[in-house]
């Protein structure tokens, strides 16, 4: 094994699965580094796709979510949920993004996303941030 830890957020999961910029880097890291999914990766995921596509959408990419080399983490112990809290009680973050965070911070891990939101935590969370989409005014502005 490489390296350092990662832990995936979604919208890394999301950014390889609909091949967005930055999907070639998420591959990468999945080829060459210890990964882990929160259990909540999966459930976003699955539900988004759901919203965004349909059920047999969803299904599908939760197989392929259950193939990759990662390390699934099903359970939250004390110290994440405490963790968790802190930075939701400190930071303008969701639930779901305080749990994401604070396994990376138990497993020391550094945090893959393309969520604005995890800003709030630098220092906090190593991190590493693939592109942000771009609003539709910036995309027509480049």
């Amino acid at each position: 094994m490489a390296g350092e830890p990662y832990v995936l957020d979604t919208s890394a999961i999301l950014t390889l699965i609909e091949n967005e910029e930055g999907a070639e880097l998420v591959e990468q890291i999945l080829r060459q580094e210890e990964i882990f999914l929160p259990w909540l990766v999966l459930l976003e995921a699955t539900y988004i796709s759901r919203q965004e596509r349909d059920e047999a959408v969803a299904v599908q990419r939760y197989a392929l979510i259950k193939q990759l080399p990662a390390q699934i983490l099903w359970e939250a112990d004390e110290p994440v949920l405490l963790t968790a809290a802190r930075l939701k009680a400190e930071n303008r973050l969701s639930l779901a993004d305080s749990i994401i965070a604070a396994f990376a911070i138990q497993k020391k891990a550094t945090l893959l996303h393309k969520d604005p939101e995890y800003e709030a935590l630098q220092g906090q969370v190593s991190m590493k941030a693939l592109p942000y989409k771009l609003s539709p005014i910036e995309s027509r502005m480049r």
